[in-house]
């Protein structure tokens, strides 16, 4: 029986009417997967108590990016940028079990991750909204644009409107069994990794537009340490399993900022990720 086989399908969310006027990405990714084998939201399991660095932070904050005017961006400030439920190293997590097939792993790890970024979506949906996102910014030079129709269009959309397209569109691939099988005897495509790795660049898009448009309202919530453990597993999953685009992880231009690469950086300079 399959290791996947055991899980449950992620239940259906509601999406926005316009989504179906949005054909579907190249990539095709079929699959599904069950009950996240991590929780973020729970301070028991596997994680442990709240560690969080010392140190203050100085200067204004702009409120329609939680960056610190003439500042860091608050993400990269002591004490938030320690803030942490993860005790030890994420390989631990993060390294494939034994006798369990590679494709499955990396599927399995994927819906989980899915499943938790529709929390934190969820979290911020009152925040991130047409006005106030008005693109799928993660920075300076960083405005993400959907890919729409045969002709590839690239279309700049708000980001809740983008986030939506992508999340309905995992979905749809999540619960493809040609691409994602969970029956005895069905096999993984050999284009599995390759479409992972377009799943695993939506992704990161929104962890990148959160940490750029909302971490002051995570702040707020007092959920920084659930989204830096959240987001150091994903990164280092994906970095073990060579889903990371390295585009996608630094900015267009050389000595400018960007969430996913300056985050990197700082948590490989602090040990929470292994260089």
């Amino acid at each position: 029986m399959s290791f996947l086989n055991r899980l449950t399908r992620p239940n259906a969310n509601n999406t926005s009417p316009g989504v179906a006027t949005i054909a579907l990405p190249s990539p095709a990714i079929n699959s599904s997967r069950g009950k996240s084998p991590s929780s973020y939201f729970n301070g028991g399991s596997q994680y442990g108590a709240n560690e969080v660095g010392a140190g203050q932070v100085s200067g204004t904050i702009n409120t329609a990016t939680g960056a610190m005017t003439n500042e860091r961006p608050l993400y990269l400030c002591q004490p938030f940028v320690k803030a942490a439920l993860v005790k030890g190293s994420l390989r631990t997590i993060t390294a494939l079990p034994k006798y369990v097939d590679p494709n499955e792993w990396v599927a399995v790890n994927i819906v989980d991750f899915f499943n938790h970024i529709n929390l934190f979506l969820g979290i911020i949906s009152e925040h991130c909204t047409r006005d106030r996102c008005p693109t799928m910014s993660a920075g300076p030079g960083m405005d993400y644009t959907w890919t729409s129709g045969p002709n590839k269009k690239q279309l700049k959309v708000p980001a809740p409107e983008y986030t939506d397209y992508v999340l309905t569109w995992t979905e749809k691939l999540i619960g493809d069994e040609s691409v994602f099988p969970t029956k005895a005897g069905r096999e993984f495509s050999p284009n599995f990794p390759t479409t992972a790795r377009h799943v695993y660049t939506q992704l990161l898009r929104i962890f990148a537009h959160i940490y750029h448009a909302h971490f002051h309202q995570i702040l707020h919530l007092s959920l920084e340490a659930h989204l830096n453990s959240f987001f150091a597993h994903f990164l280092v999953f994906g970095l073990t399993f060579e889903l990371l685009d390295p585009k996608e992880c630094r900015a267009p231009r050389e000595g400018w900022g960007f969430v996913v690469g300056d985050l990197l950086d700082a948590w490989r300079a602090l040990g929470i990720i292994e260089a």
